[in-house]
């Protein structure tokens, strides 16, 4: 059975809730979609030491790394119920692209400000990652 955008923005919205942060009181979370199927969730997890907070998403992607997923990333909702259009930050952006599909067919599902379901591809919030050349 195949997920789609409005499932995975659901997932984001409930690994929101688990969120640990306390500091900025801002709540993210993240579902990452791979190309096996299989989802991912994450929720940012903030250090009183700022630098050292973990993003939803990346919290999301180690978890694939961790389960052993090696397929690649065709998808990833995030929310926060503290702001509509929830993107991901540089770090985040960069370390979707190392693990996505490709720039133009990887999706970022975000919700926009009518409460409607808002695509992206991750070469428009992304056009120009770091990659090494092959």
């Amino acid at each position: 059975m195949a997920i789609g955008y409005n499932e995975l923005l659901e997932y984001a919205k409930e690994a929101s809730k688990k969120s640990y942060s306390p500091y900025s009181k801002f709540p993210v979370g993240a579902c990452v979609l791979y190309e096996s199927g299989k989802i991912y969730q994450g929720c940012n997890v903030e250090n009183a030491s700022y630098g050292l907070t973990l993003c939803a998403e990346r919290n999301a992607m180690s978890s694939a790394v961790i389960n052993g997923e090696t397929s690649k990333i065709t998808a990833i909702a995030i929310y926060s119920p503290k702001q509509k259009r929830c993107l991901p930050c540089g770090a985040c952006r960069q370390w979707l692209s190392e693990f996505a599909k490709n720039e133009k067919e990887t999706k970022i599902i975000l919700e926009d400000i009518n409460d409607e379901i808002l695509v992206l591809s991750l070469e428009e919030i992304f056009p120009y990652g770091f990659k090494f050349d092959e």
